[in-house]
């Protein structure tokens, strides 16, 4: 179990790292898909995901004890599927600007989200245990250094993933584009 708890926590920094130079870099910062007209669907279906994803790391992968939280987190999972469905859909109209979504970008996006689903079936691999009769919610991992960390980046990424969430929700709205327009355009890097 040990080596899941590794590969879990390979996974979920390998997210976040592709994840925030995807979701910060690329669609706030250089392409500002907020502020296109044919991009912000593609924008609120991020900002669907950034909020999820917090959730998603708070109730299937901190959550210890609680199967009704385990089973939120599941719905949340299912939610997120959905979206990012809905999401894919829709990028080829949202890039026309640019003619259509680069290839190495849409690269970017199976990696990230390869990551980000390995994490989560590694941690159902590692919270369910299957018998001949049962489906068993496992709850207790002590003594275990695997566990820790994997707990240790998990809590550790929840205030940065709120944060890219709040960007998200707020940018959906003209004062905070233009505030964020404003201060934009005054870096010249990038």
């Amino acid at each position: 179990m040990e080596i899941l708890f590794y590969l879990a926590t390979i996974s979920l920094v390998l997210f976040m790292v592709l994840a925030t130079y995807d979701g910060l870099f690329l669609h706030i910062f250089k392409y500002e898909l907020f502020s296109r007209d044919e991009s912000i669907f593609e924008h609120k279906t991020h900002a669907v995901r950034a909020v999820l994803f917090p959730l998603i790391v708070w109730f299937l992968f901190i959550n210890e004890t609680s199967w009704v939280g385990f089973l939120v987190g599941i719905l949340l999972v299912a939610l997120d599927l959905i979206v990012l469905g809905i999401d894919a859909y829709s990028e080829q109209e949202s890039r026309s600007f640019m003619g259509g979504l680069p290839k190495w970008e849409y690269i970017i996006h199976l990696f990230a989200n390869a990551f980000h689903f390995s994490a989560i079936i590694l941690v159902l691999a590692i919270k369910l245990s299957l018998t001949d009769s049962s489906l068993l919610f496992v709850t207790s991992f002590a003594d275990s250094p695997a566990y820790e960390l994997f707990t240790f980046v998990s809590v550790n990424i929840i205030p940065g993933a709120i944060i890219l969430a709040l960007l998200h929700l707020v940018l959906l709205f003209k004062k905070p584009q233009t505030i964020w327009t404003v201060y934009r355009s005054k870096i010249t890097c990038c």
